[in-house]
């Protein structure tokens, strides 16, 4: 699944299958292995998730949204669904995510079954049509919908399906008063649609004015200023490190800086000087401080660790690499994977690059925390 769908862009991952398969100059890094030879690292033998089992609807575990998820998709009823939202506070971070997970799951029944995929939530809107949850993930499917609209952003068939889901953004938010996932839905649709700087002012103040430290939010609007039009840095760059010194101690906020600079990775020069830059290592230090302060149960921690993994290895900083994919491994529904065809296939890249150049550098299963 297509977590953080108002996310979008990955330059990395075809310079690091090249990266891979280069024999590398000088003492530390990587060394060029061949499959089967004595050199070849193998995930498996850190007890890691095989590619084909890797789940890509989710960024990290939450086992009571599967349960929801499976109960729906195995009955084609929608109760499971509203019930794990409405219990589900409006407050933080974790609601949000559980809206985009749904929809997210209705998108991929939709590719694989079109007109016959998520039954279960045709029959929540038809049947309970004031539920703020079922509304709230019918907007999601239709901002997500959007993005893979025949002929892409600017088309006909896109701006149909966006002015459709800013009117189910408007109706998810008067039927859930106080509840910011709506508007923070609703960013991903400013972006799209262009909004005016005024216009989306006003939305943002209702964003901020709900849940002023909401992580996903912030990522959302990132998005607005990367795209103002299009790909104005300086004005994303103020965003994202002026949110990050206003972040209070414990919040993943200061980890935005790393996210705009992966928004602006296609504009660069992949050299390895640019990896050791100030700029990367501020922005990947400001990620790892944040991570380290957060709460375990943070919901939004995990897209995070995604994020630093890609860094870290374009960094060769191997041993907090593997940190990484410790704690994330065995699911791949957060960026810079998600925006990609394949995310368990590009995850499986970045992965088996963190073994071979951990082994390369002295490390085992053996001497990897568990």
């Amino acid at each position: 699944m297509e977590i953080l769908s108002v996310l979008t862009g990955l330059g990395m991952i075809a310079v690091l299958v090249a990266f891979f398969v280069r024999a590398r100059r000088g003492g530390g890094g990587i060394r060029q292995v061949m499959p089967g030879s004595p050199d070849a690292a193998d995930p498996a033998n850190y007890g890691f998730i095989r590619e084909e089992e890797l789940d890509i609807r989710l960024p990290g575990p939450d086992q009571d949204f599967l349960d929801a998820l499976g109960n729906v998709q195995r009955s084609g009823r929608w109760q499971a669904a509203s019930a794990l939202l409405a219990g589900t506070p409006k407050e933080g971070e974790l609601r949000w995510q559980r809206v985009q997970c749904f929809g997210g799951a209705a998108a991929l029944e939709l590719v694989r079954q079109p007109g016959a995929g998520a039954q279960w939530l045709k029959a929540w809107r038809l049947e309970a049509e004031k539920d703020p949850g079922g509304a709230q993930v019918h907007a999601e499917l239709l901002v997500q919908q959007a993005w893979r609209a025949s002929g892409g952003v600017g088309t006909t068939d896109h701006r149909i399906i966006v002015e459709e889901a800013l009117e189910a953004c408007r109706k998810a938010a008067l039927l859930a008063p106080g509840d910011p996932v709506p508007f923070i839905t609703e960013l991903a649709i400013a972006r799209a649609l262009h909004y005016p700087e005024a216009e989306f002012d006003v939305l943002w103040a209702k964003v901020m004015d709900l849940a002023p430290d909401h992580m996903g939010a912030h990522l959302a609007a990132l998005q607005y200023w990367c795209e103002k039009w299009h790909g104005s840095r300086e004005q994303a760059d103020a965003f994202a490190h002026a949110a990050a010194a206003r972040a209070p101690r414990g919040s993943l906020l200061a980890a935005l800086p790393l996210f705009a600079v992966h928004e602006h990775l296609p504009e660069v020069n992949f050299v390895s000087s640019f990896w050791q830059s100030e700029v990367v290592t501020r922005a990947v230090e400001g990620a790892l401080y944040a991570v380290h302060q957060a709460r375990p149960d943070d919901p939004m921690l995990a897209h995070v660790r995604h994020m630093l993994l890609a860094f870290l290895v374009n960094m060769e900083r191997w041993a907090e690499a593997m940190e990484q994919v410790r704690f994330v491994d065995g699911y791949v529904g957060a960026l810079p994977w998600s925006a990609g065809a394949e995310p368990a296939a590009a995850y499986a890249v970045y992965r088996a690059l963190a073994v071979a150049g951990y082994e390369a550098n002295g490390g085992s299963p053996a001497t990897l925390p568990r």
